[in-house]
C-alpha cells in the first residue's frame, strides 16, 4: 500500500483531497446551512443567556482539555496554565485548518512544549497519551450512553459503525500500554525496525524515546491518583462540550433528552476521527443534525443549534489560536529568551574555536616559563 501511494503523483493526491473535501461540504455542510436559513424565523425567539451559557461551557471544556495535557507532564517541567492554553489553542487552530491536521498539529505542539522547557520524551508521551486517552474516554462515554439509550430508542446502523471504530481505538491503546509495560524491550525492537525504514529517524533515539515513554507509563501506574485525574479531565472535556451543544439547542426553544444529545455528540466525534476533513468539518455537522432530528428535534432547530455550537467549537479557535501562536513567538520574554539562547550557543561555539593562552603565546613567538602555580611570558630573543 505504501509503495502504491508513492507511485501516485502528489498533484493527483492533492486534487483527490480537494475533491473529497468539496464533496463533504457539498453533501453535508451546505444542507445544514440551508436548513438554518429556512429556520431564520426561530432566531427571534432565541435566548441570549442560554447562548452565553453555551459559550462558557465550551470554554470550560477547552480548559479541561488543557488541564488534561498538563496533568500528563512531570510537575517540574509543567508549563503554567496560561502558556499551556496558548500552546493548545495554537495546535487546535492548525488541526482545524489543515486536512489530516492531527500530524502537523502534534508536531507544532511538540515543538512549543519543548521550547517551554518540557523534555522531548515527556512532550511526546503527553501528546500521544492525550490523543489516544481522550479517544478512549470518548468511546467509554459513548458505550455508556448507548446502554442507556438503546433499550428505549432501538439500534441504528451508525451506532454499530461507531462502536466498531471505538473498539479499534480502544484495542490500539490497550496494545500500546501492554506492550510498553509488559514487553518493553520487544516493543522497542519492533518500533526500531519500523523506524529504520523511515527517513530522518535514528534507531537509537527512537529506542531511547520508547524506553522513556515506558518509564513514564510506570510512573503513572505508580500514581493512580494522577491517572484518575487525567481520566477525569478527559471526561470533563467531552461532557462539558456535549452540555454546551445541549444548551445551544435549548437556546432555540427545544429541550432534547440529554442521553439523545450525548449519543449524537459521541457518534459524531467518533466518526470524525477518520481524517477526511480538518477537525471533522462536515462530518460532525452531517452526523449531528440528522441524529438530533432522529431524537425528535425539529430540523430547523437542530441545524441552528449545531451551526451555533460549531461556530464556538470549531471556527472561533482558529483566529484565537493564531493570536495565541503570535503571543508565544512575539512576547518580549520569549524573544529575550531566544536571543539569550542564541547568544549562549554563539559563545560556546566561539569558545570551542578559541585558542588557549599558551597556544596564542607560542604562535606569536613568546617563550612561556612555568614556576610553581604561575606562568611568565617573555619575548623570545631574536
Amino acid at each position: 500500500m505504501a509503495v502504491a501511494a508513492r507511485r501516485v503523483p502528489r498533484s493527483l493526491r492533492r486534487v483527490a483531497t480537494v475533491l473529497i473535501v468539496a464533496a463533504v461540504i457539498e453533501f453535508f455542510v451546505i444542507p445544514q446551512w440551508a436548513r438554518a436559513r429556512e429556520a431564520a424565523d426561530i432566531l427571534s425567539e432565541v435566548s441570549p443567556l442560554l447562548l452565553l451559557a453555551g459559550v462558557l461551557l465550551e470554554v470550560a471544556a477547552l480548559c479541561a482539555y488543557y488541564q488534561l495535557t498538563r496533568s500528563l507532564l512531570p510537575a517540574e517541567t509543567r508549563p503554567p496554565f496560561l502558556r499551556m492554553a496558548r500552546i493548545e489553542l495554537a495546535t487546535k487552530a492548525v488541526s482545524n485548518v489543515v486536512p489530516g491536521g492531527t500530524a502537523p498539529a502534534t508536531a507544532l505542539g511538540y515543538r512549543l512544549l519543548t521550547e517551554a522547557g518540557v523534555r522531548p520524551a515527556d512532550a511526546g508521551f503527553a501528546l500521544a497519551t492525550q490523543g489516544l486517552g481522550s479517544a478512549v474516554v470518548l468511546n467509554v462515554i459513548f458505550w455508556v450512553a448507548l446502554v442507556v439509550s438503546i433499550p428505549v430508542r432501538g439500534v441504528k446502523p451508525l451506532y454499530t459503525a461507531a462502536a466498531v471504530l471505538g473498539a479499534v481505538v480502544f484495542g490500539v491503546f490497550t496494545a500500546l500500554v501492554v506492550g510498553l509495560t509488559r514487553a518493553e524491550r520487544r516493543t522497542a525492537d519492533i518500533v526500531c525496525r519500523v523506524a529504520g525504514r523511515l527517513p530522518f529517524l535514528e534507531c537509537a533515539r527512537v529506542a531511547e524515546g520508547v524506553h522513556r515513554v515506558a518509564a513514564r507509563l510506570r510512573d503513572l501506574a505508580a500514581h493512580p491518583r494522577l491517572v484518575v485525574r487525567a481520566v477525569g479531565w478527559a471526561a470533563a472535556n467531552w461532557l462539558l462540550s456535549a452540555a454546551s451543544l445541549w444548551v445551544f439547542v435549548a437556546a432555540f426553544g427545544e429541550r432534547v433528552s440529554f442521553d439523545g444529545v450525548l449519543v449524537a455528540f459521541c457518534l459524531a466525534n467518533v466518526l470524525a476521527a477518520i481524517p477526511v476533513t480538518p477537525g471533522g468539518l462536515g462530518i460532525i455537522e452531517g452526523v449531528l443534525t440528522p441524529t438530533l432530528v432522529g431524537f425528535g428535534t425539529p430540523a430547523g432547530i437542530a441545524a441552528l443549534g449545531v451551526v451555533s455550537w460549531r461556530l464556538v467549537n470549531f471556527w472561533l479557535p482558529i483566529p484565537a489560536g493564531g493570536l495565541a501562536y503570535l503571543s508565544l513567538r512575539l512576547a518580549p520574554g520569549e524573544r529575550a529568551g531566544r536571543r539569550a539562547e542564541e547568544l549562549g550557543k554563539a559563545v560556546e561555539e566561539a569558545g570551542a574555536r578559541a585558542e588557549s593562552p599558551l597556544d596564542w603565546a607560542a604562535r606569536r613567538g613568546l617563550r612561556v616559563r612555568r614556576w610553581r602555580n604561575t606562568t611568565t611570558v617573555t619575548p623570545t630573543p631574536d
